[in-house]
């Protein structure tokens, strides 16, 4: 069910292999055992679950740059969208930060043998590395103020319709409106001292 739903879902704008769909839906398989005792996410149909979780991140995987990069996924709680990002894109290497502990034992159970992620579990503003690209899905922006901009130099968000504030630190493409037609979105960005040479990084 979940693999045909999956790929119902997606459509025809992108053709999963039987890898990625076998780690797909083993992750989604690990998820709703675990959600009975720790609350991994609020959404409850498998059908949610497909389009919300897994169908945004693979959207997301496929709007990043080709070439190996290293990507942080702020606030992974089940995952989300770092794992379909890492599934996705197997030449990345995927660091999946989530500052509650029992979310972070349940990411390395998720990730055990996939050699493209790492899981810290940490508060975001706490971490040391840069990274290429931070990702993020439903974590606020006051969430994101005090560590995005000190993490990568580019970041890929999913949000709702709302208008990332200016204090992120980022310049923003037009925001890409996601297929499913529920107001959901992708916004680009890029640290906007990193478009203008006179700012010094280094202060």
């Amino acid at each position: 069910m979940f693999a045909e739903l999956l790929q119902e879902r997606l459509g025809n704008w992108v053709e999963l292999t039987p890898v990625q769909v076998d780690l797909l839906q083993r992750h989604f398989e690990l998820l709703t055992r675990w959600n009975k005792i720790l609350n991994l996410t609020s959404i409850r149909t498998e059908e949610e679950a497909v389009e919300r979780h897994y169908c945004e991140s693979v959207f997301l995987a496929l709007h990043l740059p080709p070439g190996p990069l290293r990507v942080a996924d702020l606030g992974s709680g089940g995952g989300f969208p770092g794992f379909p990002v890492g599934v996705m894109r197997p030449d990345c290497t995927v660091t999946l930060i989530e500052s509650h502990h029992r979310k972070s034992v349940f990411l390395r159970e998720a990730t055990r043998c996939l050699r493209n992620f790492e899981v810290l579990s940490a508060r975001a503003e706490d971490v040391r590395e840069t990274f290429d690209y931070v990702i993020s899905r439903a974590v606020s922006y006051t969430g994101l103020v005090p560590s995005l901009k000190k993490l990568a130099l580019c970041a890929d968000l999913l949000t709702g319709e709302e208008m990332p504030p200016d204090d992120l630190g980022f310049a923003w493409d037009q925001a890409i409106l996601l297929p499913w037609g529920k107001r959901r979105f992708l916004r680009c960005g890029r640290r906007k001292a990193e478009l203008d040479p006179s700012v010094d990084l280094h202060v």
